[in-house]
């Protein structure tokens, strides 16, 4: 996970850093920790707690958090509403990607 979110992480600001994204750059800057010298910028949170899901109602419970994420932020009013979200598709409707639905 560790080399997942640095390989990305460089990615995304070099990505920033050509489309001179200057707004975003800095609010990665600015959510940087203060102790974390090695870089300017913050991109992943710090940490990686892995979960083990063992039954279908955990499972759901972890779709559902991640779900209402945008709702809770504001910026939806409904999971399906947002146009990255899966919730759609488990609601028989078009998602931009396919999933798979049977765990």
């Amino acid at each position: 996970m560790r080399r997942f979110k640095s390989y990305t992480a460089r990615r995304i600001i070099e990505l920033l850093e050509r489309q001179q994204s200057a707004r975003l750059l800095e609010l990665l800057a600015f959510i940087k920790r203060a102790h974390k010298q090695e870089s300017r910028y913050q991109v992943w949170e710090e940490g990686n707690h892995p979960q083990l899901i063992e039954s279908d109602a955990v499972m759901r419970q972890k779709l559902d958090y991640i779900h209402f994420n945008p709702v809770k932020r504001g910026y939806v009013d409904r999971p399906e509403h947002w146009r990255y979200s899966s919730a759609r598709n488990y609601l028989g409707q078009a998602g931009l990607i396919d999933i798979i639905r049977d765990w």
